[in-house]
């Protein structure tokens, strides 16, 4: 299928699950440690507030990630995101279990990620969606390669494609 604005519109209506990456997703992918050996990551503010018209819109959003990070922990529980996967070097394995949690057909989710380790589950959701400046190996399996970098709103730039696909984007 040739991924045209109208398969897009199409595929982006039917979102029920919004799952995400975090390190190149939701943030730039750099790791910033201080002296004392935390772990500091930004955020964009326009990904966190396209988060939460996701959430009020009905769509459940989630993450899946590869490493472990306290702060991830601390920005979901600030955006209400509860289904929060850290250490899933599995990531399908996660996400299986995720379908069968809510019911899900595949149809129904999105994904973000921006590497390698991400394209098993692109192959399975109805929305693929790679960063900007992802790993260049991923953007042939992506129905979306998104304008914006991860980290720099390119979650909030899928939202607002779902959102307007299924009529519930609200601009004032």
């Amino acid at each position: 299928m040739r991924k045209t604005k109208q398969n897009i519109r199409a595929k982006a209506k039917n979102i029920k699950f919004l799952l995400l990456d975090v390190d190149g997703v939701m943030t730039d992918g750099r790791i910033i440690l201080d002296n004392q050996g935390n772990e500091l990551k930004a955020f964009h503010v326009r990904d966190g507030h396209g988060i939460k018209l996701a959430q009020k819109a009905g769509i459940i959003v989630g993450i899946i990630t590869g490493r472990k990070s306290d702060v991830v922990n601390v920005r979901a529980r600030e955006l209400g995101i509860q289904e929060v996967h850290q250490g899933a070097h599995e990531k399908i394995a996660v996400y299986d279990a995720l379908i069968a949690k809510y019911g899900f057909r595949d149809s129904e989710v999105a994904y973000i990620g921006d590497d390698v380790v991400d394209v098993d589950i692109f192959k399975r959701v109805g929305l693929a969606v790679a960063v900007a400046d992802s790993d260049p190996a991923i953007k042939s399996h992506a129905d979306i390669v998104t304008r914006a970098e991860g980290g720099r709103g390119s979650v909030r730039e899928v939202i607002n494609i779902i959102l307007k696909s299924q009529g519930k984007l609200q601009v004032s």
